[in-house]
């Protein structure tokens, strides 16, 4: 398993597509498979730029990574997003259910990204939701990529920045080992 992260509009999801067709990695995209699980007060909390609780996260995770013939070969795009999770994940893996081989972590500013999440428009990329997911990879995903490396997860920093197709050269470094089937 391979965990992709970075803020919202990092180009996460676009890297997730083109990685996992080049290397014939299975893509779970968790923003997707939140929107389709979610209904009524979990839905409006999204919208105002709100996460789902931990529990709520893994209860899904869980049940789609047993969907999954072949764990090893999972690209997790947008999980684990906090240090509970995390903690879950590698719980997974002590107890030999996959492995997990790096998170990569699609880095980018503020700045950068917001023009990117306004253009997409979605119902979810407007100034506030966008000011609250700001926010919340501050206090949440920020520690958790220290909080992995201390717990000897590779964590590759990536500039996320540039063109879909530098940022992906780079990432694609990183996959040599992983093959098409």
């Amino acid at each position: 398993m391979i965990l992709l992260m970075g803020i919202a509009g990092s180009g996460k999801g676009t890297q997730g597509k083109m990685l996992a067709d080049k290397y014939g990695l299975h893509l779970i995209s968790m923003g997707d498979v939140v929107r389709m699980y979610v209904t009524g007060k979990q839905r409006e909390r999204m919208l105002a730029g709100g996460l789902l609780d931990d529990e709520e996260i893994i209860a899904i995770v869980d049940k789609v990574l047993s969907s999954i013939p072949d764990k090893q070969t999972v690209l997790m795009d947008g999980f684990p997003r906090t240090i509970p999770q995390a903690e879950w994940l590698l719980g997974q893996v002590e107890k030999g259910s996959f492995q997990l081989d790096m998170a990569l972590h699609l880095k980018a500013s503020n700045e950068a990204v917001k023009q990117r999440l306004l253009s997409r428009a979605r119902i979810d990329d407007n100034e506030e939701a966008i000011e609250a997911r700001f926010n919340e990879y501050d206090r949440s995903t920020k520690p958790l990529l220290a909080w992995l490396s201390d717990h000897n997860v590779k964590v590759i920093n990536v500039d996320a920045e540039r063109s879909e197709e530098e940022v992906n050269n780079d990432l694609s470094q990183y996959l040599q080992n992983f093959q098409k089937p």
